[in-house]
């Protein structure tokens, strides 16, 4: 077989096409003005590498419209992929859907004033654009010019008059950007976020001159580039004063070329749009408003004459056009057949093709390859290392072109750039922020509520500090120090904590007793790993070229954490040792599919597989999801459940024990006496922490010698993974499937237009819908008024109220298709896959905690359909402060996956829970998350140093490091009189102060310091001197921690440590201390050790600074 593995380039790509005799034709035509091009018989992608060709001989404007947004955006994608080197943009609506709906995309109105701006200076742009889009008027060039505000490096401004000009172009005064419109003033540095970029930029004013001019970057908010020259523009989609609006074909060069997708259907759908919105108005004002504002497709009509045009499509607009037909053929498919494939390829390789397949992935090129090899196929194809959105045969050319997401039938995605998860993960730091009146947890004193910084005067020196109040308003300051021993209270969502009284001993007993039942748990689960590795179990032999098949023809493609954990669970087969691996991932993210490589591998040795399920639709679905995915391969799956009937049930239960049944899927009966395999090989166990506790001691009793797999779709808490090192093997799938559409969600009132539009839709694509109302009281009602606004739908309902079986009735009918709506409280099953449910709608959305919308979302969007999500909540004023910010951040971040977990405290608290036994969420209610967290760690490393020393003597450097470097003292506290803040002066907000206060004392690197350090500056100027000590602290901390003091007192240019005051502690006998010892002997003019009440510490004098203290502690610890 020979395969020229030359990857082409971009252009050798292009150039492939460009031999075509039309295109010259073609491009004569287009430069005689006002002409009129029908293009016929060019399908999928063949139309982007027309346009990018065309776009290199002809030096002038394109704007290409597309049918929607989608179409228009891949079609973006594509032009941005060809003509990496050229100016494509994107012209959007400036609304989340169209006009007619009025929410109104921030995001999309940079990208409009971008391609306005670029249109004043250049003139040879590419714009893809669609009819919603086009619909909005837009500023006129001189309206554009009188609202731009130029500022060059060198300019003579001054800070007041660029004061002035922001407020009169309507910027919100802040202090800090984080959305376009925004504007803030920090002594001399002046940041501002200009609808006309995606980045905000940053002004560094000497006097009254700009000194430098550069972008920065919103999460962090530190600089990235710098620049010579910008224009800040204002949000021009307003109503700005006296501007009148004009079309956007008048704003754009009258020699531009238009290319349209099927003229007369633009031409219908601006139209309606123009009188949906019309219609809509309430009276005559806002009719007059939206006149002048829309464009009807009437007028769109007439503008679109006097232009030179090139049509796509079908059906003809202009009865004279010029007709050049081109002879392409769509890419057939080929349902993820590779024999299919490997025919056709061969086909048009003998008719004298060439076959090119495009992918962006080369393992995904290579795969195929050796599935051809495999199957003795003589196949030849050129990789291509990028992709389009559709591949196509080009007769003319004699060229075949394939996607590799058709070929496997996965959901392409588009890319179009925005700055959005930027923007989001601002959201997200609000979330986590102290505001006044939260719960704190400190670790000493138990919980309290936070009431903000005060400043304290000692000496006539300022300090800062924290104030918290405790049961009876006892209130105890922090100093800015030791902030890392506080922590945001995250419990239960939405339950009180009992908040601690000051010195009275309680706190560290229920910090003991915690500590004692954890050690108990994390022995046990020790102890479970330690006979396991003492077992010997069946090591599997390495893949098979079938399970190179089956793995190839998975529809998506897999994430970099798929192939992580999947390498993962086949390392762990092949040892001799019996798995016991744990995966987890959010839903939707492929867990299956890795729970079906493995079963597959165990079936290809000839051993049997055991899939425990905790329902019985569950179980339905995966024997569905089974034998979809081993239909083509010599594996026979069988599920028992209540479902089937007796006679069924007892055949099978037969077949396994004769070893005729490869795979068996069952519920809790799986375990039961009267199930007994040949020969298993494999458990696979489903959502282990739903199972009573008989089930879960046969599995531990099961789990000794066979291998196990089991998955959870409760995200474990990064912090815990460490400290299960040693006791669980565990794989986190954290990165969603590329090809998931990020589900598009929106936030409503409750109204019959939008239910109706929303089910209608789904209606209308054949799809179904989920409607969620937690009260069963009058869920019954609700399914009335449903009835009412879409007459004609099949609704059902399901509550948790209902009878088991009942509810499993109503699961099935509507998984079976039955019903259109299914109207139900929160029970939708976690597990529950219905590919065809699209749409949820959650009534009072405002009444549900971050985690559980974000569970609920999830439902949906399951298959490579567009899914959408509606939040009905009361209008956003009559809501509480925490649910608005809850919505906002849900309704924001439509991506599923990681971004997610940083607010999901809730979620931290139920992963705990499921990984360490459900009455461990009892404690961490009681004492926080982050407070258990420490104990957690402290019992195990314990544990490792003492019961299990044997067990962890091999373990690497690394792993014990990772679990709370071996240091002597895990913290020291330090207490001084010196002046160490950041002053009003240099940071006025007090929450950023806080913030960056907490942040500060929390960093754990010398690099992440530095990184800190440089970011002040960039953001406030050069550092005063009391900040600079303020972040020696930091190092002398960590100088302390080193040789074993746990608390240091610097006042009166005296610097006194204590050691570790545990006499018993492990420090005494280590080779550190003794050279503390040597440096004392050797010192006497320094320093002097005392000991008293059983303490030792060591005193230096003439200590004047952080720094002076921080270089002698080092000189203690250096031999």
């Amino acid at each position: 077989m020979h395969l020229n593995i030359l990857i082409l380039e971009r252009k050798d790509f292009r150039n492939l096409f460009k031999k075509h005799d039309l295109t010259n034709e073609l491009c004569n035509l287009l430069n005689t003005p006002g002409e009129k091009i029908h293009l016929q018989g060019l399908v999928g992608s063949s139309r982007s590498i027309l346009t990018s060709l065309l776009s290199e001989e002809i030096p002038k404007t394109f704007v290409i419209c597309l049918n929607d947004k989608e179409e228009a955006a891949y079609f973006y994608d594509d032009l941005n992929i060809l003509l990496p080197e050229s100016p494509v943009l994107f012209f959007p609506s400036s609304y989340k859907r169209s006009v007619n709906y009025q929410t109104i995309e921030q995001e999309n109105i940079i990208l409009r004033t971008e391609v306005l701006n670029r249109l004043k200076a250049e003139n040879q742009l590419l714009i893809v654009t669609y009819p919603e889009a086009l619909v909005e008027k837009v500023i006129s060039g001189e309206g554009l010019a009188s609202y731009t505000f130029q500022v060059t490096k060198g300019d003579k401004l001054s800070i007041e008059f660029v004061n002035e000009v922001l407020f009169e172009y309507g910027f919100e005064r802040v202090d800090f950007v984080y959305e376009p419109g925004q504007y803030s003033i920090r002594g001399s540095i002046v940041d501002v976020y200009s609808f006309s970029s995606e980045d905000p930029y940053r002004l560094d004013f000497f006097g009254d001159e700009v000194d430098t001019i550069r972008s920065f970057d919103l999460d962090n908010q530190i600089s990235k580039e710098a620049l010579t020259r910008i224009s800040i523009i204002p949000n021009i989609q307003q109503d700005l004063k006296d501007e009148k609006r004009i079309s956007f074909l008048d704003f754009i060069p009258a020699n531009s070329l238009l290319l349209l997708n099927d003229i007369q259907l633009i031409i219908d759908q601006i139209q309606y749009n123009f009188d949906q919105t019309i219609e809509k108005s309430e009276d005559e004002d806002e009719r007059k408003m939206w006149f002048d504002k829309l464009l009807s497709g009437v007028i769109f009509a007439k503008e679109i004459k006097p232009f030179t045009c090139a049509e796509f499509g079908q059906k003809i607009y202009f009865k004279h056009s010029k007709i050049i037909t081109y002879h392409t053929n769509h890419q057939p498919v080929f349902h993820k057949n590779f024999d299919m494939l490997a025919e056709n390829l061969v086909d048009y390789q003998n008719f004298g093709f060439t076959n090119y397949i495009l992918s962006t992935n080369v393992s995904q090129t290579d795969r195929l390859k050796a599935i051809f090899d495999d199957k003795g196929l003589n196949v030849s194809f050129r990789p291509v290392d990028f992709t389009l959105h559709e591949g196509f045969i080009d007769h003319d050319q004699k060229i075949c072109c394939y996607t590799d997401h058709q070929i496997f039938e996965r959901y392409h995605r588009y890319e179009v750039k925005t700055r959005k998860a930027e923007r989001d993960s601002i959201t997200f730091k609000e979330l986590n922020k102290l505001h006044q009146g939260d719960w704190v947890v400190h670790v000493d004193h138990g919980i309290g509520k936070f009431m903000g910084l005060v400043k304290t005067e000692f000496d006539g020196k300022l300090q800062e500090a924290i104030r918290l109040s405790y049961r009876d308003n006892d209130v105890l300051l922090v100093s800015i120090h030791n902030l890392h021993r506080i922590s945001k209270y995250k419990g239960k969502d939405g339950t009180e904590p009992s908040i601690s009284k000051l010195g009275s001993g309680a706190w560290q007993k229920l910090k003991d007793r915690t500590k004692l039942k954890v050690k108990d748990i994390a022995k046990e689960l020790i102890e479970l790993y330690a006979a396991r590795r003492q077992e010997l179990g069946f090591a599997f032999s390495p893949d098979s070229y079938l399970q190179n098949e089956l793995e190839a023809s998975f529809i998506y493609e897999d994430t970099p954490d798929q192939v992580k954990s999947t390498i993962a669970v086949k390392e762990d087969m092949e040892k001799e040792i019996p798995m016991d691996r744990l995966v987890c991932g959010d839903v939707g993210f492929g867990k299956t599919e890795i729970a079906i490589r493995a079963a597959f591998k165990a079936v290809a040795d000839s051993k049997q597989v055991a899939v425990l399920v905790p329902t019985t639709i569950l179980a339905l679905q995966h024997f569905k999801t089974f034998t979809d995915r081993l239909a083509d391969f010599p594996a026979r799956v069988e599920y028992i459940s209540r479902l089937r009937s007796a006679p069924q049930v007892k055949q099978v239960l037969e077949d396994t024990k004769e070893g005729k049944v490869d795979i068996l899927i069952g519920t809790h009966k799986l375990v039961g006496k009267q199930v007994v395999f040949k020969d298993l090989g494999l458990l696979i166990v489903d959502e282990e922490q739903k199972f009573g506790v008989s089930v879960k001691e046969k599995l531990k009793q099961m789990k000794v010698n066979v291998d196990t797999l089991t998955l959870t779709a409760t995200p474990i808490p990064r912090t815990l993974q460490f400290s299960m090192m040693g006791a669980r093997d565990l794989s986190i799938i954290q990165t969603p499937p590329p090809n998931r559409y990020p589900i598009q969600t929106e936030l409503h009132e409750f109204g019959e237009d939008i239910i109706r539009e929303a089910i209608q839709y789904e209606l209308a694509r054949d799809g179904q819908a989920f409607f969620l109302h937690n009260r069963v009281s009058n869920i019954y009602e609700v399914e009335a008024v449903i009835k009412k606004i879409v007459p004609g739908v099949r609704t059902i309902v399901g509550h948790g109220q209902m009878e088991g079986e009942k509810l499993e009735n109503v699961m099935m009918s509507f998984i079976n298709g039955e019903f259109d709506v299914l109207i139900s409280t929160t029970i939708i099953e976690s597990g529950l896959d219905i590919p065809n449910a699209n749409t949820i709608i959650i009534n009072h959305a405002e009444n549900f905690g971050l985690s559980d919308l974000h569970q609920l979302r999830g439902r949906v969007g399951r298959s490579n359909k567009k899914a959408f999500c509606y939040l009905l909540a009361p209008p956003l004023s009559t809501v509480t402060p925490e649910a608005r910010r809850r919505l906002r951040a849900i309704e924001e971040f439509s991506e599923l996956g990681s971004g997610f977990n940083i607010a999901m405290q809730d979620l931290d608290i139920r992963g705990a829970g499921n990984l360490l036994g459900a009455e461990q969420s009892g404690f961490i209610a009681d004492i926080g998350f982050e407070t258990y967290h420490r104990i957690l760690n402290e019992a195990i490393q314990e544990l490792k140093q003492t019961d299990f020393k044997e067990l962890f003597k091999d373990e690497k450097e690394d792993s014990s490091q990772a679990f709370l470097n071996v240091k002597f003292g895990s913290d020291c506290q330090i207490d001084t009189d010196l002046q160490l803040l950041f002053p009003e002066k240099y940071i006025q907000s007090t929450s950023e102060r806080m913030l960056l206060y907490r942040e500060l004392d929390n960093l754990e690197s010398e690099e992440a310091l530095v990184q800190f350090e440089a970011g002040l500056v960039d953001r406030f100027g050069k550092l005063p001197n009391e900040s600079i000590e303020l972040i020696e602290v930091v190092r002398l901390r960590w100088a302390a921690i080193k040789v074993g003091m746990e608390k240091i007192i610097l006042k009166n240019h005296k610097m006194v440590c204590h050691f570790i005051s545990d006499p018993q502690s492990v420090f005494y006998q280590s080779p550190t201390f003794s050279q503390v010892l040597r440096y004392v002997q050797t010192h006497p003019q320094t320093c002097r050790m005392k000991e008293g009440n059983n303490k030792l510490s060591l005193t230096f004098d003439k200590v004047k600074s952080v720094k002076k203290a921080k270089e002698m502690l080092e000189g203690v610890g250096e031999e």
